[in-house]
């Protein structure tokens, strides 16, 4: 898996001697923002997941941000927002909505009114960005209560099945390791 990921990440040198970022080098030279180990990695991909709902076009700089600030994995971070576009942002909304009307008590039935809000807004290339911050506003306060909670419950789960994930995998090293060696004895 390592080799995997070392393979398609830049390397710290190339970030922090780029002309772009190297004013932020300062803040770029913990090594866990840069290496590839159980909790770094697992940290990475729960900010990517949160910062993958943060609404507008800066979700990869808030897991920049966020990974500089719990030191994880900084391009693992910013990968992972990636889970979010234009296919699943509306589904992860209408759940992020249904998440918030469950917390708040709104136990009514929407009206047919209510269901157009959740459907997808009519959207043109000239126009998508004004028509999806129109549709999160429409959603009120359901959106505004299930969005943060979904984010931190993606983030968790996130967390645990990456550590869990990465145990198995060097679990199975090993007993590939072992096996191999009584071979060769």
């Amino acid at each position: 898996m390592r080799k995997f990921l070392r393979r398609y990440l830049p390397s710290h040198e190339s970030i922090t001697r780029n002309r772009w970022t190297g004013y932020l080098s300062v803040y770029l030279t913990h090594h866990n923002l840069w290496h590839l180990n159980r909790r770094s990695v697992a940290g990475g991909v729960a900010v990517g997941l949160f910062a993958g709902l943060v609404p507008g076009p800066v979700q990869i700089l808030s897991s920049i941000f966020l990974s500089i600030l719990f030191r994880v994995n900084l391009p693992v971070a910013a990968f992972t927002t990636l889970y979010t576009n234009p296919f699943t942002i509306v589904p992860l909304y209408a759940l992020a909505y249904k998440l918030g009307t469950l917390v708040i008590g709104l136990n009514h039935q929407p009206n047919p009114d209510e269901l157009t809000k959740l459907a997808l807004p009519e959207m043109n290339w000239d126009n998508w960005y004004v028509a999806m911050f129109e549709w999160m506003v429409s959603l009120g306060k359901p959106l505004a209560v299930g969005l943060p909670l979904l984010a931190i419950s993606l983030a968790i789960v996130g967390y645990f099945v990456v550590r869990i994930m990465w145990r198995v995998f060097v679990i199975l090293a090993w007993r590939k390791r072992m096996v191999k060696n009584k071979r060769d004895r």
